[in-house]
């Protein structure tokens, strides 16, 4: 009995000792689950944390994508701006430039201008006494440098007719005592006796300088003064077989003092002031280039 006891006994120790351990390993499984379980969730807590800090930097690297894009535009604009400036003051400083040279310029016409009015009348004073016809062709350079600038327009209240006008530019220009060339006129009978309303000491002046133009650069030869009706114009045209004008100076001679040849006398005036008068009188002056034995000019004034 007794030794049935011991058996039962250890039995039961043994028992209690494997269930010690079964639990005792049951509990060790159990916190090396929940351990795993940690270690896990910490896992799933650092790539949440790292997509979410991908995520911000995904947002951040597009906000700065977008800065960049920003800058890129705002940096094109401020070049453009700058190239717009730039192009302006390049404008500006070439107005400057070109006021500049018409200020010298316009200062330059009116000394010349000045000296050439006063050297004029200064010389019509000792002529006029002894050469009166001579006198007066200084006296018409005075009136021919005054008209340099002028636009205003000339009103037209004179009555004179054509021969009148013609008969009062050759005796200004003194082309009719030029006993060095053959001046001769060619004007229809009943054009001659026509009458114009127009500005007799305008119209007068301006065919004299063309005429007495002709006289100067005519040393032999001849100068002719024709007289037509073109529709509502009357048209002066003065041939000559002077020296000629090359096509390329046909404006340039109506420019302020401009002389082609300065072997010559004048001041380079007289064409100026013709073109100045007959525009002044709703006509012009021209030089017609098609001609080529000397020079031909035709002043046109309304008929």
């Amino acid at each position: 009995m007794t030794i049935l006891i011991i058996i039962l006994v250890v039995l039961v120790l043994i028992l209690g000792a494997a269930l010690y351990f079964q639990m005792k390993a049951a509990n060790k499984h159990t916190d090396e689950q929940q351990q795993l379980l940690k270690d896990y969730q910490k896992r799933v807590d650092e790539q949440e944390k790292l997509l979410s800090d991908y995520r911000s930097l995904e947002q951040n690297f597009d906000s700065v994508g977008q800065g960049y894009e920003q800058a890129l535009l705002a940096f094109d604009k401020i070049e453009e701006d700058k190239q717009k400036m730039q192009n302006a003051m390049n404008t500006l400083q070439e107005q400057n430039h070109t006021l500049q040279e018409q200020y010298q310029a316009l200062s330059g016409s009116q000394l010349q201008k000045k000296q050439l009015i006063e050297q004029a009348a200064s010389e019509a004073k000792k002529v006029l006494a002894t050469n009166p016809a001579n006198a007066l062709r200084l006296l018409n350079n005075i009136l021919n440098a005054n008209e340099i600038g002028l636009e205003t327009a000339i009103e037209a209240g004179d009555n004179i007719t054509v021969g009148e006008i013609i008969d009062k530019a050759v005796l200004e220009s003194g082309i009719g005592n030029a006993n060095y060339l053959t001046f001769t006129t060619d004007i229809p009978e009943d054009l001659c006796s026509s009458m114009l309303l127009t500005d007799e000491n305008a119209v007068v002046r301006a065919l004299g300088a063309v005429l007495d133009n002709a006289a100067k650069f005519t040393t032999e030869g001849s100068v002719k003064l024709q007289v037509a009706q073109d529709g509502s114009m009357i048209r002066f045209t003065v041939e000559d077989t002077g020296s000629g004008i090359p096509a390329e100076d046909a404006e340039k001679i109506f420019e302020p003092f401009t002389k082609l040849n300065s072997y010559f006398d004048g001041a380079g005036i007289g064409l100026t002031a013709a073109r100045s008068l007959a525009r002044r009188l709703n006509g012009d002056v021209m030089l017609d280039v098609s001609y080529t034995e000397g020079a031909r000019f035709v002043l046109s004034i309304p008929a």
